[in-house]
């Protein structure tokens, strides 16, 4: 069976929703931040291991807190997924972190940078003739 059938693209939507409510719901732990997202989920083909990505807002410190908060609480998260989700296995969670946005942050500001230093003229439009 192929990785990315629609089986599995389902099963990794559905693990994301789940573990989102979960994280932003349930989870008491003061190192997880409030502004916690998870942006995805790849679970194995034989859906024993899932890959969570996680993205954190926050300086470099909240973000090592988060995950390892998000390590901690593992067990409870992985059992609060087999009580919503039936699934004849419960995957083991591997919590990964996610720089996409930073990255998308970073190059938006690179952008706007550039387009500041680039002359009046070559912003506006040509005037036409008539």
């Amino acid at each position: 069976m192929k990785k990315n059938s629609i089986k599995y693209m389902r099963i990794n939507g559905e693990i994301q929703k789940v573990l989102a409510d979960i994280i932003r719901g349930g989870l008491k732990d003061p190192r997880v931040s409030a502004l916690t997202s998870v942006t995805d989920a790849e679970v194995t083909t034989d859906l024993k291991q899932c890959k969570v990505y996680i993205s954190a807002y926050g300086d470099e410190k909240a973000k090592s807190d988060t995950m390892a908060g998000l390590q901690s609480a593992e067990g409870y998260l992985r059992r609060q997924l087999a009580k919503t989700l039936n699934l004849r296995n419960t995957p083991e969670l591997i919590f990964v972190p996610d720089h996409s946005l930073d990255y998308g942050m970073k190059m938006n500001k690179l952008i706007d940078e550039v387009m500041e230093q680039m002359p009046e003229e070559e912003n506006e439009e040509p005037e036409s003739s008539d």
